[in-house]
């Protein structure tokens, strides 16, 4: 529960930033806010011009093109402690995504001149190196 309405708080501190809201998104976010709101999502629905109680209106539909992620965060390691954070895409190549994290300032330091012992990397999620 604590992570869908961290998701509308969310959702609303962008909100903030646009010029309009389009009525559509106010629609669908009342409607998303009724299960954990009822009576001012209630309100709201009928402040929009809609006749009724919304507790009857259909839920809104998922588009799975807008949860496809261009870019990850991932942790970047040396011996175990995170010495640097990157955005990368989530179907880079392994190599080019080590080549980046040996780049990062930070990572470099604690690297040395001599090439780490082992090298870990998994997908979208984090970079170890492991120094000698």
């Amino acid at each position: 529960m604590n992570t869908a309405i961290a998701a509308l708080m969310e959702f609303v501190n962008a909100a903030y930033k646009w010029d309009c809201i389009p009525r559509s998104v106010a629609e669908d976010f009342v409607l998303l806010l009724a299960p954990f709101a009822p009576h001012i999502a209630e309100d709201l629905w009928e402040r929009l011009g809609h006749d009724g109680g919304l507790a009857h209106e259909s839920w809104p539909v998922l588009d799975e093109v807008y949860l496809v992620e261009e870019t990850v965060r991932i942790a970047v390691q040396v011996n175990g402690r995170v010495r640097a954070t990157m955005c990368v895409s989530p179907d880079a190549e392994r190599e080019k995504v080590l080549q980046a994290a040996r780049s990062q300032e930070n990572v470099a330091r604690y690297l040395g001149d001599a090439p780490p012992r082992k090298e870990i990397y998994v997908p979208g999620r984090i970079v170890n190196f492991v120094a000698g």
